[in-house]
């Protein structure tokens, strides 16, 4: 082989190499932006209609885990949304009293309600179910969700029927009626915060 060939050949061995690092590097890269956060936020919906069929195929109908209760009617489940590590989900049609607003502090039968829904679905597995004919997303991007406990009971009904929680009148869903008629039924029972609540103790929006 003259000198000249064996230059050529030493070159194209070079190149090849370089290539095949390069293909490893972007490969690299593929897989760690797939397990990365960072995705979801090149991923990120463009339109309203998009964000809610992106919601109902990733969450609607799907178990979780529960990882965190923030208060009666605001838990997080084991499932990335964007750039958090978890998905915070609003209950749909209820109101549970406050314990963690600064503007406006604990409220009346607060700890209680926060209590009975972290007995009910703290570490355990939960089916969500949004509404096909509303937003999913809330105040602060929050999912807007029915949760659906293992004995096939559902969270959101059963803090307005044990008085935990107030019908949420200010937006309208599939069970507005029916959850209208639970706190109703709960209300003339005085059962859970009915039973001592005072109207200045209500939520301000309902006052």
């Amino acid at each position: 082989m003259s000198k000249e060939a064996k230059i050529t050949h030493a070159m194209s061995r070079y190149r090849l190499n370089i290539i095949f690092a390069l293909c490893l590097l972007l490969i690299a890269v593929v897989i760690w932006l797939d397990h990365n956060p960072i995705r979801l936020k090149w991923q990120q919906p463009e339109s309203e209609k998009q964000l809610i069929f992106c919601d109902l195929k990733r969450y609607h109908g799907n178990t979780f885990n529960v990882v965190n209760v923030v208060d009666g009617d605001t838990i997080d489940i084991d499932s990335p949304d964007r750039q958090y590590k978890h998905t915070r989900i609003r209950l749909w049609g209820v109101d549970a009293p406050e314990t963690k607003n600064p503007k406006v502090g604990v409220m009346y039968f607060g700890p209680q309600a926060a209590e009975f829904t972290t007995k009910s679905v703290l570490g355990k597995k939960i089916t969500v179910y949004l509404d096909e004919g509303s937003s999913t997303r809330g105040k602060y991007d929050r999912l807007l969700a029915y949760i659906q406990l293992p004995d096939s009971r559902f969270l959101n009904e059963l803090l307005l029927t044990e008085g935990f929680a107030y019908a949420d009148l200010r937006f309208r869903h599939s069970l507005y009626y029916k959850y209208k008629q639970l706190e109703a039924a709960a209300r003339s029972k005085r059962r859970g915060l009915w039973e001592k609540v005072k109207r200045e103790q209500w939520p301000e929006w309902r006052r």
